[in-house]
């Protein structure tokens, strides 16, 4: 039985998640333009509905996001002032001002039942895994269709989500094969080089790139272990001297994941063309005694399915409780009695997924078009 999409429900923490989803037939229509204003829309919805983007990437007919959703419960509610502040990430002037005056008659009127619903309205679309992904490609379909003069669909169904376990590991395996998309494509040579992903404005100046920063910084394990000091571009001290690093540091250390390099090539003979610097045949060959398992960084280069059909990733302890709870609820197969499954096609370390994808775990990926 092939589970629905998996939700860590509201009360049990803070929770991570792979989302993507592709354009209707795969047809290549997001250009420079478009991508400017997809990543703007991104980042209003972002901070009006409390959703923070770790890393993203995208792409011409599809996206992938690295979603963190916060336990609703332990967020701070919406007051007047700070829903009048973020309405106009979405809104025009005139909505913004029917929302200021209905609140001012609410207030007025001592009625302080009015305005808690008047802030409810805005309240429960906030924190929201479904409500983020179904308003970003509204509001993109939208964007889209208008600048294009169509009408209908944008979107190959819904979106696709793999619930992913809260540490250093699984979040930086995750995000460098989100960051790795453009190069894996053919459409840059270097990560860096493509604007619209999180690596790549990460490394670029301003605003946006400071915003980029702080979603790979919170994904560091001393921010993963003290999130109470992280306070988003900067870091803060912690008890026990823990600190956050700063972006040179997360940087070395992000950026030793993403440049890891393929087995050498040698230049042919004759015409001197066709070298590639990369790992030595000597690590090729101990490698290969190993049992041919294909080290983490080349997988990343290619098109892993577990991350965006395994449903859960993260240690085993991790995929057992998450199976756990579904065996509980009646939504596994009667004959299944475990959770975790060793990923197959490299070596991924300590990481497991809730599938086991005997198929296809493996893809290479074609090149296309910005």
């Amino acid at each position: 039985m092939k589970p629905s999409r998996i939700v860590i429900p509201q009360g049990s923490g803070r929770a991570y998640y792979h989302c993507l989803s592709r354009v209707v037939d795969r047809r290549i229509v997001f250009h420079a333009a478009e991508k400017e204003v997809f990543r703007s829309i991104l980042r209003k919805l972002e901070r009006f509905l409390g959703v923070r983007v770790v890393t993203y990437c995208l792409m011409g007919n599809h996206f992938h996001l690295l979603l963190e959703v916060p336990d609703k419960e332990t967020m701070p509610k919406l007051d007047a002032e700070t829903l009048l502040e973020l309405l106009p990430l979405l809104y025009d002037e005139i909505v913004v001002e029917q929302v200021a005056r209905e609140l001012e008659a609410a207030r007025n009127s001592g009625n302080l039942g009015w305005e808690r619903r008047i802030l409810d309205r805005y309240e429960r679309r906030r924190f929201d895994l479904s409500v983020f992904l179904k308003e970003l490609k509204q509001r993109v379909s939208i964007f889209f269709n208008r600048r294009n003069g169509r009408v209908g669909t944008l979107w190959e169904g819904r979106f696709k989500s793999v619930l992913l376990e809260d540490g250093e590991e699984t979040l930086r395996t995750v995000a460098a094969y989100i960051d790795l998309n453009p190069v894996r494509a053919g459409l840059v040579e270097r990560p860096e080089d493509y604007r619209w992903s999180g690596y790549g404005e990460a490394c670029g100046a301003g605003k946006g790139a400071e915003k980029a920063r702080a979603g790979l910084r919170s994904i560091t394990r001393e921010a993963l272990e003290h999130p109470g000091i992280w306070s988003g571009a900067g870091a803060t001290g912690a008890a026990g001297g823990e600190h956050v690093p700063d972006w040179t540091e997360v940087q070395r250390r992000y950026r030793l994941l993403l440049y890891a390099e393929g087995r050498e090539q040698k230049p042919d003979e004759v015409t001197g063309k066709g070298g590639r610097r990369g790992i030595s045949a000597e690590e090729c060959e101990r490698v290969a005694e190993a049992g041919g398992m294909m080290p983490l960084a080349e997988a990343l280069r290619r098109k892993v399915r577990y991350f965006s059909d395994g449903a859960v990733i993260g240690s085993a302890a991790f995929v057992n409780g998450v199976f756990a709870r579904l065996k509980a609820e009646g939504r596994t197969g009667p004959k299944r009695t475990s959770g975790a499954r060793r990923m197959r096609g490299a070596d991924f370390g300590g990481l497991r997924s809730l599938r086991d994808l005997r198929v296809r775990a493996m893809e290479s990926t074609d090149r296309q078009p910005a």
